[in-house]
């Protein structure tokens, strides 16, 4: 008896639906679904066989699948011939073949599936096989796969189904995807509007007047509205539909305010700021400056937002910062030029003092002025010792101007070690050019 009930259940299903389709064909919709993750049943199958884990229940545990949520676009292409878009997103640790991971991360998925039905929309169930292409990331990983799978979906309600299926997925990139099952459980509905039956409208009333004025419809260009006879039963027209009808507008095509008489507020000045939210009404300015200029504190022609150096005088060619005069340029070349060392130490030699006494007194008198010190050694011993090497001298550099009244924030030391040559390293000529500190004053 229960055979026959399902027999004939499973028929009605077959049964065309009332709600169907006319032209049989899905229209666009969007789901949503559970899904579970089968790692251990496709493993199983591939190490054994089917029939081994199907007759020895080898197949994995609810509990054993990872659960996620999966989201799909549908779309009907022909009568037995469906589109679905899928992404999905769940946490497991997946399996790769040459990686091994010991917790569980984020899973996103993506896939494209021609679903091949055996029954049109016109029918309350529709089974289907599905095939596609697929690719996901895991972690910082890429991979590949193939979906194919059995489902059916159910019309239980108009506009709406509910669906199932279950996608075994073939590995295209070996190296970043694994063979396993997905399940999924879901319902969707279609998207857009139902189409509306077109009423047709009564036949118009006899004239009237509907809006009162006075005028007849018949003769009331505007027989909703109360209007005057000058302009035909409409109202007095408002041309430029700032709230002031056109016979007390001064301006009736310019949008304005009633205490201008209909016209804009004014902009002496012409910077698109108006007069009543510009604090310089006329002198030209922007809007973050409430309609002033943008400001040059330093008065040099530079102003402030485009001016590296906007509290001290300066001139375009150099962003709003002074020129370095040539006695001042001079001053930092010989410095540079007579730095001295002894020997494989960072200890200055008496010799460098007085070029680096000249270029501390002319920072002292000018203290916005900053001074890049970059220190740079030969090729003789290790990298890391030419390293420390020159970071030290740099250093050393550094704290001698310091002891001199210039200020350590605007000192910047930097050691190159023997990374940056300006000679060949192969000759002795070369390799005394290379050991060398490089001095760059600047105002930014």
């Amino acid at each position: 008896m229960k055979k026959i009930l399902a027999s004939l259940f499973f028929m009605y299903l077959l049964v065309p639906a009332s709600f169907g389709q006319n032209d049989g064909v899905l229209k666009p919709a969007l789901g949503v679904s559970f899904i579970l993750n089968d790692f251990k049943t496709a493993n199983a199958i591939r190490t054994t066989s089917l029939n081994a884990v199907i007759r020895d229940k080898k197949w994995a545990k609810l509990s054993q699948m990872k659960p996620g949520v999966a989201i799909t676009y549908f779309k009907g292409i022909k009568k037995y011939i469906d589109f679905a878009g899928t992404i999905a997103g769940s946490f497991v640790n997946y399996p790769m073949q040459n990686y091994s991971f010991v917790d569980e991360k984020f899973l996103l998925e993506g896939n494209a599936s021609l679903y091949l039905k055996m029954t049109s929309e016109n029918y309350w169930v529709q089974p289907y096989i599905s095939l596609g292409v697929g690719g996901h990331k895991y972690r910082s990983y890429w991979g590949a796969y193939m979906p194919l799978g059995l489902g059916m979906r159910i019309n239980f309600w108009d506009e709406g189904y509910f669906f199932v299926n279950s996608t075994y997925r073939a590995p295209v990139t070996t190296e970043t995807a694994s063979y396993h099952f997905q399940n999924s459980i879901g319902i969707a509905g279609a998207l857009g509007k139902k189409k509306e039956v077109k009423l047709i409208p009564p036949p118009p009333p006899p004239p009237a007047d509907t809006d009162g004025d006075g005028i007849t419809d018949d003769k009331d260009k505007c027989p909703t509205v109360k209007g005057v006879a000058k302009y035909d039963g409409c109202p007095v027209p408002d041309s430029d539909k700032d709230g002031i009808n056109d016979d007390e507008d001064k301006c009736p095509t310019v949008p304005g305010v009633a205490r201008y008489q209909g016209c804009p507020i004014p902009d002496r000045d012409k910077d698109g700021i108006n007069d009543e939210e510009d604090k310089c009404p006329d002198v030209p300015g922007v809007a973050r400056y409430q309609g002033c200029p943008v400001p040059d504190r330093d008065k040099d022609g530079v102003n402030d937002e485009d001016d590296k150096c906007p509290d001290l005088a300066g001139t375009a060619a150099n962003q709003g910062c002074p020129e370095l005069t040539e006695e001042v340029k001079k001053t930092v070349a010989y410095a540079a030029k007579n730095i001295y060392f002894e020997t494989g130490s960072t200890k200055l030699q008496s010799k460098s003092f007085k070029g680096l006494n000249d270029l501390a007194a002319v920072m002292v008198k000018n203290p916005d002025m900053k001074l890049d010190i970059d220190g740079h050694t030969d090729n003789v011993g290790s990298d890391a010792l030419n390293q420390r090497l020159s970071d030290g001298r740099t250093a050393a550099v550094k704290a001698y101007l310091v002891s001199k009244g210039v200020a350590a924030d605007k000192l910047t030391a930097t050691g190159h070690g023997e990374t940056s040559p300006v000679a060949d390293n192969k000759t002795a000529a070369g390799r005394a050019l290379n050991r060398r500190v490089e001095l760059k004053l600047h105002y930014y």
